[in-house]
């Protein structure tokens, strides 16, 4: 197969499709507004959204995510196709070569961004596509280990911005912690939803390994442990986040209690994200 292949619409749709268009929007959102309102003033966005050397910064941040969504999606062809068949995309509309090339070449070019930038934003990089793969090949077969994986990750995301910016790094580190709870209660949400092909294909996560009732019981427990960090780090900055934190995870804690359905847990998945939003929008109150 030609290198132009590559570019044909399908392969296009197919890859878009793949990397997840409007979650690569959020973390490229979220980094944005954390350097606005959170290392800035309201009247600096302008100097933020200008910045050359940030904006390759965010770009690279993108571009490792849209590589761990294609290569956790090459090693799940087989649990996708019990647990999700009409969101196959693998073997169906782009072949596995292609997903390859794709993660290698996104890898490369984001590890390259950061190591311009400088060493450590460079080297942040690569540890972090080191455990995206590692978590697509091994480590989300493992119980917690995997979801801890995803949720430190998703904290390095803001991290990163402090260590871009150098300015600010405990609020941002207070926002870093948040962004990893909420992760961690999301990713175990969809454990349970997911748990039919996992189970299938040897996976050991905590709903196949303790069940839904006890898996239920260890997400109330993290959910107090969030609230109470949360209020620890911010109640002397602002009451805002922690008290909007309580009431929705109240609200999550309510519906966890009554799922029981793929359906529900799937819904549950889509709170959690909403949770993530309203963090984000909170920074504008700080």
């Amino acid at each position: 197969m030609q290198v132009t292949t590559l570019f044909k619409p399908s392969y296009i749709i197919g890859y878009l499709k793949f990397i997840r268009g409007i979650n690569l929007f959020m973390v490229a959102l979220t980094q944005y507004l954390t350097a606005i309102f959170l290392v800035g003033t309201r009247e600096s966005w302008l100097q933020v959204l200008t910045d050359k050397g940030f904006f390759l910064m965010v770009s690279g941040t993108v571009m490792i995510t849209a590589a761990g969504y294609l290569i956790n999606d090459y090693y799940d062809v087989k649990i996708d196709f019990v647990n999700k068949p009409d969101r196959v995309v693998v073997g169906k509309k782009l072949k596995r070569r292609w997903v390859l090339a794709g993660h290698t070449l996104l890898n490369f070019g984001a590890i390259g961004l950061g190591a311009y930038l400088s060493w450590p934003i460079g080297l942040t990089m690569f540890g972090a596509a080191f455990l995206l793969w590692l978590y697509s090949n091994q480590l989300k077969r493992l119980p917690l280990v995997g979801n801890v994986s995803i949720a430190v990750l998703t904290g390095m995301t803001l991290v990163l911005v402090a260590e871009y910016f150098q300015e600010r790094t405990f609020i941002i580190a207070c926002y870093a912690v948040f962004a990893a709870f909420i992760t961690l209660i999301r990713e175990i949400i969809k454990d349970v939803e997911d748990r039919k092909g996992d189970e299938r294909f040897g996976c050991r996560t905590i709903p196949i390994v303790y069940g839904v009732a006890k898996t239920k019981v260890f997400l109330y427990i993290i959910m107090i442990v969030f609230s109470i960090t949360v209020f620890i780090l911010l109640h002397n900055i602002s009451l805002v986040l922690p008290i909007v934190l309580l009431l929705t995870l109240i609200a999550l804690a309510f519906g966890i209690a009554r799922a029981d359905t793929v359906k529900a847990f799937s819904n549950l998945s889509t709170i959690t994200k909403l949770i993530m939003l309203l963090g984000v929008i909170s920074m504008i109150f700080i």
